[in-house]
């Protein structure tokens, strides 16, 4: 059964054109032109919306409207479509929830990779071993990929899909440091089309939500011309 994707914009021609590549590739799309009918599609059951390729820039609600609404009721995967390059920073540092971001003007190939990506990651399973010894625990920090719970001094923190795969691609191995390159293919896949800016984007983001100070960070450290790296040890048995 094709995977359905709701695309949320109100040009008619990107609508066409994202629906068109996301059908070749096997999607079943569906369409709207505002953020009411956004909504409305998206929160009925009986559609099965999948993932939703969601514009900021509507007619009646933004698209951060929207997206509010939506995490408030769905856990359905969105990216976020901003024509600007630079809004991708504060998009972000709203920690509204979406799964990823793409830039006007795109390549349709680029938004369907994107696409893939995050429902990819979403399709992917825990390893197979127990579950108390999947759980990575830390001072002051617990990281369980079965439940995707991340726990803050036993305080729950709310994490998007892919904050949660970028602090346990970092968690796993401790005082690694790693690029953003590497941090790209690890994450967000090979197939990823953006520039490595988006991974200082979220390690922003997980910064703010996990309550780390940047300047002086506890939980993911900055190597300068390098990447980052993650600080704390592992709990002893």
């Amino acid at each position: 059964m094709a995977r359905r994707v709701l695309i949320v914009d109100d040009e008619p021609g990107i609508r066409t054109v994202l629906a068109a590549y996301l059908e070749a590739d096997g999607f079943e799309v569906v369409q709207a032109d505002t953020g009411a009918e956004a909504l409305r599609r998206v929160l009925d059951a009986a559609e099965a919306i999948e993932l939703v390729l969601l514009d900021v820039g509507l007619p009646d609600l933004n698209g951060i409207e929207v997206l509010t609404t939506i995490r408030a009721k769905s856990s359905v995967y969105v990216i976020l479509v901003t024509a600007r390059a630079e809004e991708v920073d504060k998009l972000v540092g709203l920690s509204v929830g979406a799964d990823d971001y793409v830039t006007k003007p795109f390549s349709p190939r680029e938004v369907v990779a994107r696409v893939n990506t995050v429902l990819r990651r979403a399709r992917q399973e825990p390893p197979s071993a127990e579950p108390a010894e999947l759980v990575l625990r830390f001072d002051g920090l617990s990281i369980d990929p079965q439940r995707r719970e991340v726990l803050v001094a036993a305080t729950p923190v709310e994490l998007s899909a892919l904050d949660f795969d970028l602090l346990w691609a970092l968690a796993n191995s401790p005082g690694r440091v790693y690029s953003r390159a590497q941090l790209l293919e690890k994450v967000w896949g090979y197939d990823f089309y953006g520039d490595d800016r988006v991974v200082d984007v979220h390690i922003r983001s997980l910064r703010a939500a996990l309550g780390d100070d940047a300047t002086r960070p506890g939980i993911i450290g900055t190597v300068r011309g390098v990447g980052y790296k993650f600080l704390p040890r592992t709990q002893e048995a």
